[in-house]
């Protein structure tokens, strides 16, 4: 993706679209190893996935299973999403890690995707299905700029007030995830 949308888009603005970027690693042996090939990034809208789904992370599951991963293997994805899963896309994250015994998950958001009933329950059974859930540190933003975005070579820079950005969303996921509506 280029260095604006980037920007833009996992910064902590408020922006409608959900960027989604994914990279598989195959455990070999002891090691978890990086398949270059199976990388990258989509959106929601799926006019740039070519698929109808307008969420990112129901696109990227079809991109996965389209991927037909050796059931003999163990996988791990790792996303960086711009807003957390709504409660649909986090239920079918679930069902897709339920299924698939052989993937296990690690996700980061730049933000909590809080427009909708039930998104606390959404985290929490997603949390319970996945490696890790978590807000995007600055290395993962760091690691997303070298990864994914055509940054022409120009350095990482933080936004304004992003540390403390992400103090306060990752206080707030700890919230969500410790709270279990009662």
């Amino acid at each position: 993706m280029d260095a604006t949308t980037f920007r833009v888009n996992f910064s902590y603005y408020s922006v409608r679209k959900t960027y989604l970027c994914y990279e598989l690693e195959v455990k070999e042996s002891d090691d978890w190893v990086r398949v270059e090939e199976l990388q990258g990034f989509l959106r929601n809208e799926g006019g740039d996935t070519h698929c109808e789904r307008s969420h990112a992370e129901l696109c990227f599951l079809d991109r996965v299973r389209s991927w037909h991963l050796d059931e003999g293997k163990q996988y791990r994805l790792t996303c960086y999403i711009s807003w957390s899963p709504c409660p649909n896309c986090a239920q079918k994250l679930v069902d897709f890690l339920g299924q698939n015994s052989h993937v296990r998950m690690c996700i980061s958001a730049a933000r909590i995707y809080t427009k909708v009933s039930g998104y606390e329950d959404g985290l929490r059974r997603l949390r319970d299905a996945v490696d890790r859930l978590a807000i995007m540190t600055v290395e993962e933003l760091q690691h997303c700029w070298d990864t994914f975005v055509d940054n022409q070579g120009q350095p990482f820079e933080l936004w304004p007030n992003q540390e403390e950005h992400i103090q306060t969303e990752s206080q707030e996921l700890k919230d969500i995830l410790r709270n279990q509506g009662n």
